[in-house]
């Protein structure tokens, strides 16, 4: 069974990235699309360390986490290996809209990245219960 300070944990970090989900909404809806494509991915980014903190798991760098989730989580089959594509192509377009000066996204790149924020996010809100009832097993962390 899990802590509750664990679950405690996992649900600030969900409500978060629905947060983030929700500015990515507004700022894609207001042709921001640099706004959405950042606040997208950090929903994506929030909501895989809500999956780590079900097994003690974090990292200071985005790197990091993507590669934890990947481990743990894709590599061991809990998630399917598209949710995987999903992250590490949201942190490579943050990286180009963020650092690159002269890129500027699409109203389609910023529709695509949100609907995979709200796929991912969707898709752990489901398993999320199943971990907490015992019905799926959690990863060893290592």
């Amino acid at each position: 069974m899990l802590e509750k300070k664990v679950i405690d944990l996992l649900e600030h970090r969900l409500q978060k990235a629905k947060s983030l989900l929700k500015q990515a909404e507004f700022l894609m809806n207001n042709q921001m699309y640099d706004g959405s494509i950042n606040r997208s991915y950090y929903a994506i980014f929030n909501t895989i360390r809500s999956l780590l903190s079900l097994i003690k798991l974090d990292s200071r760098k985005h790197s990091g986490t993507l590669s934890l989730f990947d481990k743990h989580f894709v590599k061991t089959a809990i998630f399917d290996e598209r949710f995987s594509e999903i992250a590490h192509t949201a942190f490579d377009s943050g990286q180009d809209f963020d650092y690159d000066d002269f890129s500027v996204p699409t109203e389609t790149e910023a529709c695509s990245q949100f609907q995979n924020a709200q796929e991912l996010i969707a898709e752990v809100e489901q398993k999320r219960v199943k971990f907490i009832n015992g019905d799926l097993t959690l990863p060893k962390a290592s």
